[in-house]
């Protein structure tokens, strides 16, 4: 099967780069994140033209998730228990079983600054997500759990760590919550590129960043061990970050028996 994530940073300004890439790269299953739309606006019709059921989690303002699926799509939810708001829940999470693999597709909040309230928000967040994610552990199931994090890893996942000193994204806070994700069970799927040396999947809009390959590694998918043991290759896609009205962020592509 494939399985695939992407921040499509808006699922209608880049629907047709979307449904392109959907019939070129045909994965079993994508997890879209910032889709920037409410569930009624979701171009349903259009991705179901390629073969894929839909399930939608937004609210039309800045966040969005969703599954696209074309090995089914039951026992879906949205959210999870115990998952806080900012001050209300937001339209951060959903999960489906799609044959038998559970997949979440998440979009972690930013955080903007570490002394700013939405970082608070974004560190419970996390610690909610993980005890989420370890009731759905509790029977060794097949789990992946994929989309834009909004931190990076390591040092290795930043183009230059000196330029993130005192950012968020790279905070000692952030990246334990992240190892404690990973304690949980789960496996950093980490990707090759299909050009460059970099694992990025992020590069801002701003300065040329992505010619420059001035990026960070923030889209991840964590895969149980009943998962990532037919887990045979990951890339990252970098082509879709190029051409005309990109998204800022370049899908994740994995391959599995």
């Amino acid at each position: 099967m494939r399985l695939a994530t992407w921040n499509v940073n808006s699922v209608r300004a880049r629907l047709p780069r979307l449904l392109g890439w959907l019939a070129d790269s045909a994965p079993d299953v994508l997890c879209l994140q910032e889709t920037k739309c409410t569930a009624e606006a979701f171009p349903v019709d259009e991705v179901a033209e390629l073969g894929y059921a839909t399930a939608v989690h937004g609210d039309g303002r800045w966040n969005g998730v969703a599954l696209l699926s074309r090995i089914g799509l039951d026992e879906v939810t949205t959210g999870f228990p115990g998952e806080p708001g900012f001050p209300d829940p937001e339209a951060r999470a959903i999960s489906a079983t799609c044959g038998d693999l559970r997949v979440w597709s998440i979009y972690v909040p930013n955080g903007r600054t570490p002394d700013s309230p939405h970082y608070t928000y974004k560190l419970a967040w996390l610690r909610a997500l993980r005890d989420a994610l370890a009731v759905e552990l509790t029977d060794g199931r097949q789990l992946a759990v994929c989309g834009d994090f909004n931190v990076a890893p390591t040092d290795a996942d930043v183009w230059d760590p000196a330029v993130f000193v005192g950012s968020t994204h790279v905070t000692v806070p952030e990246r334990r919550a992240l190892a404690e994700l990973r304690e949980l069970g789960l496996l950093d799927v980490v990707p090759q590129p299909m050009k460059g040396p970099n694992p990025f999947t992020y590069w801002d809009y701003r300065a040329g960043m992505f010619h420059q390959d001035k990026g960070m590694r923030i889209d991840l998918v964590y895969a149980s061990a009943a998962f990532s043991d037919r887990i045979r290759t990951a890339y990252i896609d970098r082509e879709a970050r190029k051409g005309k009205t990109p998204s800022d962020h370049a899908p994740i592509v994995v391959d599995a028996d």
